[in-house]
């Protein structure tokens, strides 16, 4: 018997003792992180044009990239607008702006010309700043930072308690910020969102050096730069509960009474959903009925529109009856893009090996990279591509058809890079095996 293997032997009484040692032991256990607050107390809300004129200034005065976030009112209106603006940058503190008020955006739009822009997940905050005319002209996103460097969690407050040691409040999210006057503890919630921005944009820039990610992070946050929020062709098809209702003239009872309902709650400012909800459309477009009465005493059909409106409904739900059969749409629509995955291995099988021995090669890849697969290729753009790959079999022919075809689709070159070799390989080896 070696020393080691000796050493490695225990008497069954003396391990005994240890664990009933350890177990009496206290577990002692990390202190919370400290709670964030403000380092220069809640500043007023700028409301004014004066007031703007003097925010702006003090902005333009700072120095370095500048925090922003922006509060809808999501669940409440129809509109996507901002009705706050928080911004902080180095030697100008935070400043809180109302929007609604003003008549004019021009200041803050020359103050900020040539910054840096720091956001959290910037494709919700950047439609509603463009609609005031405000644009970036660089900008850096720490929740897709995060994505990149493999965190498993990046929402706000997890990133600054896992890179900075603060815990941060998140306890009006959800709030309707159309409110006026807002009540302090949001301003406040608000302010918090963009007191260390500038301080977690440094600190994982610094990782995404040190993990040779740099390149990747600089190419998404330019592509950022020209995001627009897409126009959802149909969206009526999206109405939850949908697969319940039978028939083509179900289906039209569903898009009538969506479409309806979507008139009036752009009409109203409102979000669709406080009309009336999906489920008493669902219930509705079941059984068509034809008055308000019978409308009205179906079990399920509530909302505070559902009385209030009952003569729109019934139009609606009368234009579906009356329609012609080439007017009704279909279960579904045909589209330019691949079918479900789940139904290529009956359509064809070389197609569902293509995607698998890619969708492997990528999801191993990611793995490898420390970062989740659809930051490394849009799963949309990997099942166009193994769909419909170019016809060539000459390797370095495929490689470069596969390059166009994914930069058409708007992949970013780093992805391209990494992937483009993976995707031939796959096309190559699903036809030989």
């Amino acid at each position: 018997m070696t020393e080691d293997n000796a050493a490695a032997e225990t008497d069954p009484d003396d391990a005994t003792e240890s664990v009933e040692d350890s177990a009496e032991e206290p577990v002692e256990e990390s202190p919370p992180a400290p709670l964030l607050t403000l380092r220069d107390g809640l500043p007023p809300v700028t409301d004014t044009d004066e007031g703007l004129a003097k925010a702006a200034a003090a902005i333009a005065a700072g120095s370095g990239p500048v925090g922003i976030d922006a509060e809808r009112a999501s669940g409440y209106r129809y509109s996507n607008r901002a009705y706050l603006i928080q911004l902080r940058r180095e030697g100008s503190g935070i400043w809180l702006i109302d929007p609604i008020g003003l008549t004019t955006m021009q200041p803050l739009i020359d103050a900020l010309e040539g910054t840096e822009w720091i956001l959290h997940a910037a494709t919700q905050d950047l439609p509603c700043l463009s609609d005031l005319g405000l644009h970036p002209s660089a900008l850096f996103d720490t929740e897709l930072a995060g994505r990149l460097l493999g965190y498993p969690r990046v929402g706000l407050g997890t990133l600054v308690e896992t890179v900075l040691g603060f815990t941060m409040l998140k306890e009006h999210s959800a709030a309707d910020w159309s409110t006026r006057p807002l009540p302090e503890a949001w301003l406040e919630y608000a302010a918090l969102d963009v007191e260390v921005l500038v301080e977690l944009r440094d600190a994982l820039a610094a990782e995404l050096v040190s993990q040779g990610k740099e390149t990747w992070a600089r190419q998404e946050f330019d592509w950022l730069r020209g995001f627009e929020a897409p126009v959802r062709t149909d969206a009526w098809r999206r109405t939850s509960g949908m697969h319940r209702v039978r028939g083509r003239r179900g289906l039209a009872a569903v898009r009538e009474l969506w479409t309806e309902r979507d008139r009036i709650a752009q009409q109203r400012d409102v979000t669709p959903s406080r009309i009336i909800p999906d489920a008493a459309i669902v219930i509705a477009a079941q059984d068509v009925p034809q008055d308000k009465a019978a409308l009205l005493g179906l079990k399920g059909f509530h909302g505070r529109g559902a009385e209030r409106y009952v003569t729109s409904w019934v139009k609606a739900l009368n234009r579906a009856v009356s329609m012609d059969e080439d007017e009704l749409p279909v279960r579904s629509p045909r589209t330019e893009g691949p079918p479900p995955p789940r139904a290529w291995a009956d359509k064809d099988p070389v197609a569902a090996r293509r995607l698998t021995l890619a969708r492997e090669s990528v999801n191993a890849l990611a793995e490898a990279r420390h970062l989740p697969a659809e930051n490394l290729l849009t799963p949309d753009f990997l099942r166009r591509a193994m769909w419909t790959p170019p016809k060539t079999r000459d390797p370095g022919a495929l490689l470069d058809g596969i390059i166009e075809i994914l930069s058409g689709f708007g992949a970013r070159g780093w992805q391209i890079a990494l992937t483009a070799p993976l995707l031939t390989d796959a096309v190559l080896h699903a036809e030989t095996n």
